[in-house]
């Protein structure tokens, strides 16, 4: 797992009004180290001119900068000089190779555009303060060619996207002796019969999707690190609008065709102001990285009108998608699993038993699972676990069942009674936060409590329970904070979409009510979490702040899977970081098919010997556990 973090300088580059040739839009930089400063090559949009056919040009500008972030000094660099680039000069990749800068960018010849005038030029400085050559290269259309900063198996190589501008669009390499070689028309036309053997594969996800090359490769110990634009639906045919996402993948260092690990989908979305609403709206592009560190800035252009930075940790993210250790930095299931099942002898728990509480007390971890019978009860069935991972005791009757009339069915055969508990130890006692539903109004949340002393002698004197959740709103995956804040209750639950919270002063549920939303965070539309997201468990609490794991349901598959964030310390209600990948997802056959397919529903987690242990439900059907290690899951969410 990993963090992307947008920059509070957003967006670090914007039209300058005063500058005709920049004014109307400065976005899709690439960067490059050169003396002091960083060198920032990006797309100028010209202010309009009615006495010109088109009215606007693009132009290549370059900027300096001391930290990435504050670029100044701008200047046209490259502007339209030639027949093959004569309606404009887009978005450059720049490479400093064997002691030269090379800028590839896209170079226009027709107008009004149509693909066979949209190719690929080539601009050469050798020290950035003026342009010493440039040339057409490619003979066909093509964009986003970038220059890898070294020689592969002794070989020039370039990376870049090929028929972009149609349905047949593919990242494709070329490799050369000289590099003079890809602005000969010989070269592409020895290449081009055989451009399917130099493709890289099974990058479109869906036939209506598109790609294309973002910045300039990474060289890494694991292979070499791209960070490109998967575009969804962008081709006429899909199901919705085009999507734009940035997403990473990990290149063979000796053949870059193969893919050695990828993202599964996006990991930057537009989801700020400045991203949503531009020159053309709703667009993230990525088109250049630095590395500092262990810290990689990625460079895009946002709605096509600025530039705009993020940061990730590259550690973080490479460890994430490479094959050799990306197990290490998601949830590992164990290998008992399921836990627990439903029991066919029990008619209270014979359909389901699934998304589980639980809490480690006296040296055993207890687990309060959610059972449901054949005529869709839910109660709460109780099951122990001495070292964690596998049961070794069960009860034969639940522990807990439906008893006010707000849980207690109203229609023969709906589903009604006690649902998802959670649990947390305040004091001597244990509160049970669930779902209240009697299969007509919408569900609410309910909390009873019991002292820890009933509970580990079996004991179940369970206090009368009392609706915590405003009626007729459908609320629901509450919990109780296992500490004050500020000398106040904090109340976890959800709304709509959203995770909420709410301060009480007391835990008296008898006059103490839920009857604020403050807003925690919500889906990210586009992203694996984009439709919606609730809590999983209490949080945890560490050095650096509360962990909160969360589940999301996607928007097109709606599956569900597991997100972490970090919470303030002080103020819970503050998001300090979020996992931009999901760090568990439907894979076992027992969580891909159940009463609902394709569900990890965790309700429980617990900590021992530096694993975090997760509870879930399995397709509303199991129990499961999975472990991540609690240092790699922090090492992900550092900000």
């Amino acid at each position: 797992m990993f963090v992307i973090k947008r920059s509070q300088e957003n967006p670090i580059l914007a039209p300058n009004r005063d500058h005709h040739w920049e004014a109307s839009a400065t976005f899709n930089m690439s960067v490059v180290k050169h003396g002091r400063h960083i060198h920032g090559l990006y797309r100028a949009i010209s202010s309009k001119d009615p006495l010109r056919t088109p009215d606007q040009i693009s132009t290549i500008g370059i900027a300096k900068s001391r930290d990435g972030l504050h670029f100044e000094e701008n200047r046209q660099f490259i502007s339209p000089v030639e027949e093959w680039e004569k309606f404009g000069c887009e978005d450059p990749r720049i490479t400093f190779f064997e002691g030269k800068y090379y800028i590839f960018y896209t170079a226009l010849s027709v107008y009004p555009f149509v693909p066979e005038g949209i190719r690929t030029a080539v601009a050469i400085s050798g020290d950035l303060k003026k342009v010493e050559e440039r040339h057409p290269v490619t003979s066909f259309n093509s964009k986003a060619m970038t220059l890898f900063p070294e020689r592969i198996n002794g070989k020039v190589t370039v990376l870049f996207s090929a028929h972009t501008d149609g349905a047949a669009a593919k990242m494709v390499i070329a490799q050369a002796d000289d590099i003079s070689e890809f602005w000969s028309p010989k070269f592409w036309d020895t290449w081009y019969p055989k451009m399917k053997e130099h493709e890289i594969e099974k990058l479109r996800r869906d036939e209506y999707d598109h790609v294309e090359v973002g910045a300039t490769p990474i060289k890494t110990k694991y292979g070499w690190l791209l960070i490109y634009s998967h575009i969804q639906n962008y081709f006429p045919g899909g199901d919705r609008g085009p999507l734009f996402g940035i997403e990473a993948l990990l290149l063979d260092l000796n053949d870059p065709r193969k893919i050695i690990g990828r993202t599964n989908g996006p990991i930057m979305v537009p989801e700020e102001s400045y991203e949503i609403s531009g020159h053309v709206s709703n667009i993230v592009f990525p088109s250049g990285v630095f590395l500092n560190d262990n810290i990689l800035t990625i460079y895009y252009g946002a709605a096509d009108t600025t530039t705009c930075s993020a940061r990730v940790c590259i550690d973080d993210l490479i460890s994430s998608i490479d094959r050799n250790t990306k197990g290490r930095w998601h949830f590992k299931r164990l290998p008992n699993n399921p836990i627990i099942t439903p029991d066919p002898n029990h008619k209270w728990e014979s359909k389901a038993t699934f998304n589980p509480a639980a809490i480690d007390l006296g040296g055993k971890v207890h687990l309060l699972y959610r059972a449901l019978s054949d005529d869709n009860t839910s109660t709460i069935g109780y099951a122990l676990s001495d070292d964690g991972a596998t049961v070794t005791e069960r009860l034969d009757s639940p522990v807990y069942i439906p008893r006010e009339d707000f849980e207690t069915k109203k229609i023969d055969g709906a589903g009604s009674g006690c649902e998802d508990p959670r649990i947390t130890k305040i004091g001597k006692d244990i509160y049970m936060c669930y779902t209240a539903y009697d299969s007509v109004g919408p569900p609410r949340v309910a909390v009873t409590s019991i002292s820890e002393k009933d509970f580990l002698a079996r004991r179940w004197n369970w206090s009368k329970p009392e609706l915590i959740t405003p009626k007729g709103v459908d609320d629901k995956d509450a919990c109780i904070f296992p500490e004050k804040v500020g000398g106040k209750y904090l109340i976890l639950h959800r709304i709509g979409t959203d995770i909420c919270a709410d301060f009480l002063p007391s835990l008296d549920f008898k006059t103490e009510t839920v009857n604020k939303c403050i807003r925690i965070f919500g889906p990210r539309s586009g992203m694996w979490d984009g439709a919606k997201v609730g809590i999983t468990a209490p949080p945890i609490k560490t050095r650096k702040g509360w962990v909160l794991l969360y589940h999301a349901v996607s928007e097109h598959h709606r599956t569900y899977r597991i997100g972490a964030v970090l919470l303030d310390l002080k103020d819970p209600t503050t998001v300090l970081s979020r996992s931009a990948d999901a760090i568990f997802s439907p894979e076992a056959p027992f969580e891909k098919e159940g009463l609902t397919n394709n569900v990890v529903f965790p309700c429980g987690m617990i900590v021992r010997d530096g694993l975090l242990y997760i509870y879930y439900g399995g397709a509303d059907k199991v129990v499961g556990v999975a472990t991540m290690e609690l240092e790699i899951l922090m090492l992900g969410l550092r900000t």
